[in-house]
């Protein structure tokens, strides 16, 4: 009796211990500066380590290697947000969970020019814009005047350097 006594003891305090309360991660609210390339003040060409000290609420992070898919990066698949830190751009997709200083997601092709000028690179579905802190390029749904902007990717890097995962 004294030894199921002490077995069901033993359990109860094992299951008190391993119950114990975590709270999650919280994330600051994405604000992205679609002028100075940055996310939250942080800019594609930081660190992983501060990228993951600013936002610690990443989904997955790969290092940077040879062997990593992209080169490796931090990734926020539920917000729709991934850094490429080897390749040192941020693509921002369809579900972008934030906010942006320019609304671009969803806007039509040709409406931009009065806030991003002309693209130094145009085809039939992306523009690539010089900025002053590299490159923003914009990828549309379909091809033509008609196309919404899917997804935008910005780097600090110029379009001759720019190296974008496929």
């Amino acid at each position: 009796m004294k030894q199921l006594f002490s077995v069901v003891f033993f359990m109860g305090i094992l299951s008190a211990g391993m119950g114990q309360l975590k709270a999650k991660v919280k994330c600051p609210d994405l604000y992205i500066d679609v002028l100075n390339g940055t996310v939250n003040d942080i800019k594609p060409n930081n660190t992983q380590l501060e990228i993951k000290d600013k936002f610690p609420c990443f989904t997955s992070a790969e290092d940077e290697s040879n062997a990593a898919k992209c080169g490796g990066g931090i990734y926020f698949k539920d917000k729709d947000l991934y850094f490429y830190t080897k390749r040192k751009y941020v693509e921002v997709g369809p579900k972008f969970i934030g906010k942006t200083s320019i609304p671009l997601l969803g806007t039509k092709r040709n409406s931009l020019f009065s806030k991003l000028g002309n693209p130094k690179i145009k085809d039939d579905l992306w523009d690539a814009y010089e900025m002053q802190y590299g490159t923003l390029i914009l990828h549309y749904d379909v091809a033509g005047a008609a196309g919404k902007v899917k997804f935008f990717q910005f780097s600090t890097l110029g379009t001759e350097e720019l190296n974008l995962c496929e």
